[in-house]
Order: C-alpha cells, then structure tokens, then sequence
C-alpha cells in the first residue's frame, strides 16, 4: 500500500555517515518534531537526479528554512558512501541530509519502490517529495515517470509549503 497524505511515516532505520563512518538513524530521529521537505531519487549520480533534482533542493535551501523547513533530506536506494561522495559533488554537503535506503527497506514501506531491474538497475526508490511535519505527511508528490523531475522538484514543493504545514 502506497503511503498518501495522512499517513504517518513508518519506523524504518536509515544508514548516515557519522563522524566515525556509517551509522543507523531511524526514520523518528529523523521525524519526529520537526517540519522536514522529504526527495526521494531513483539513484545517485543518474542525469535527473544529479543535473535537477539536487541542485534544485541545494538552491531552495535558505528558501526552505525561512519558509519554517527544519531539514531537508534525501532518500535513495543506494549506499550511504555513494550518498555522501554525491553530496560532495553536488554541493549538497552541509545543506541536504542524506539518507541511505540500502536495501530498499524505506521504499517499500511507503509503497514507492520501483522495479529497475530490466534496466539493470534492480530495486530503486520512485521519484517524489514529501512535507512531513512530525512524522506526518502533509504533502506527497510522485512522479509518473523516473526521469521527469517536475512534480517533485524543489519549486514546485516550496509552493505548496503555506497549503499544508
């Protein structure tokens, strides 16, 4: 079942890179009491992904914090060494907090996982975003299509952001 607007985010361990390597956060550290702007890629270093989704959410940070956004937070089903080098290229370091979905425990849970494999890629997370406000969704945009970035882009979730949090 595919979350929706609503539903509260399930309890689910992320993988981040602490001070002393890879480390599990779980999704009510992550959560809970705060107003988070949620993206979710297919895959790290992939052309959407890396040449408009990110650096979309990198350029609407400050917008995102002044409009009451405590985090902003990406989820990929890649592992967190990739998440993090891909920070570092995509000037996301500092600013986006990233949130390795290994194994694809996330994806499923929420319902929007995505079977790549014919393109040799196997499970992968949907493109979308979210606004959850303490462990609530408030606001769930999910693209038809993996390459096509409008949806869910940074834009058009600043603009929902006076709607519903």
């Amino acid at each position: 079942m595919t979350i929706k607007v609503g539903d509260r985010i399930p309890d689910v361990d992320f993988t981040v890179m602490g001070a002393d390597g890879p480390t599990k956060k779980s999704s009510k550290d992550v959560f809970s009491g705060r107003k988070i702007a949620l993206f979710a890629v297919p895959g790290a270093y992939t052309p959407t992904c890396t040449k408009t989704h990110m650096p979309g959410f990198v350029n609407r940070i400050e917008e995102f914090k002044a409009r009451g956004i405590d985090g902003v937070v990406c989820t990929a089903v890649n592992d967190i060494f990739v998440l993090t080098n891909w920070a570092k290229d995509t000037d996301a370091t500092g600013k986006i907090e990233m949130l390795a979905d290994g194994s694809g425990v996330f994806a499923k849970a929420v319902g929007l996982d995505l079977d790549l494999s014919e393109f040799g890629l196997g499970l992968r997370s949907k493109r979308y975003a979210m606004l959850v406000d303490d462990g609530v969704v408030k606001v769930l945009n999910v693209e038809d299509s993996p390459p096509i970035a409008e949806k869910s882009s940074a834009e058009n979730l600043c603009s929902r952001l006076g709607e519903s949090i």
